[in-house]
């Protein structure tokens, strides 16, 4: 794991209103690193990955993406320079084949000079040959020319998984992506996580399936109304009193 910080949130704050929901967070994000980030729902955890994407703008705070200060750039920038994320709910082109939703996402994780039509027609045989690849890593090949609105659901999740990996990017926000799978999916899950880092990709990881969370991440980061409670691996969260309380809600107002 690289010492280089990828990821940088300094006191990043949103308020809807009156309600906090995310308030003076600091978090870092090494490169390399698998940072797992929980709570309890209604913590701040999916406003922050909309947060680091550019989807809302801060009330307070900074983000910094590879040292730079990318708080006020509109979210296409930031996929250009290598963030992308997966959503809690699956957010596919379901009347494009399960290939061109890979092919769209690669195209739009880079600059590229060509004109759109010839890279659709032709494109080069390096980045098709991406795409297969792409497809059997994540076991989507045999449906390559499926519609991806039917395909099944573990199917889809694991396309929008190798579209969000289609754009290369540096940084991977994975929001839930268990969520609905059965034991033999989160099991491959976890492997493809740990085949991603070894592959150059930093992740961060939110997650209410604590099993794959203290399997998989490097550090976990715990959030509770909107502020960051602990920090540390996953056998320090795991045995500190005040997240034991944030779940189990026996302090007050908890």
């Amino acid at each position: 794991m690289g010492n280089a910080k990828v990821l940088e949130l300094h006191g990043l704050t949103k308020h809807f209103g009156g309600v906090r929901a995310v308030d003076g967070v600091d978090l870092t994000v090494a490169s390399g690193e698998i940072l797992g980030l929980i709570g309890p729902n209604g913590s701040g955890k999916s406003t922050i990955v909309n947060l680091i994407c550019g989807l809302f703008p801060l009330t307070a705070g900074r983000v910094l993406f590879g040292g730079a200060d990318i708080s006020e750039l509109p979210p296409h920038t930031r996929v250009a320079l290598g963030i992308t994320r997966t959503f809690q709910n699956i957010r596919l082109f379901g009347q494009l084949t399960v290939w061109q939703n890979l092919w769209v996402a690669q195209n739009s994780g880079e600059q590229r000079k060509q004109n759109f039509l010839p890279r659709w027609l032709g494109g080069s045989k390096g980045a098709r040959a991406e795409i297969d690849r792409m497809l059997e890593f994540f076991d989507l090949g045999h449906k390559r020319d499926e519609l991806a609105g039917n395909l099944a659901f573990g199917e889809q999740r694991r396309l929008e998984f190798a579209r969000a990996l289609a754009a290369r990017p540096a940084l991977l926000l994975l929001d839930e992506p268990a969520a609905g799978m059965n034991a033999e999916e989160i099991e491959q899950l976890d492997s493809r996580i740990r085949k991603m880092r070894q592959n150059g990709v930093t992740v961060l990881l939110i997650e209410h399936h604590m099993e794959l969370v203290m399997s998989v991440a490097d550090r976990i980061a715990v959030l509770n109304f909107g502020q960051k409670i602990a920090e540390g691996t996953a056998s320090a969260v795991q045995s500190n009193p005040v997240v034991r309380d944030a779940y189990l809600g026996t302090t007050t107002g908890a």
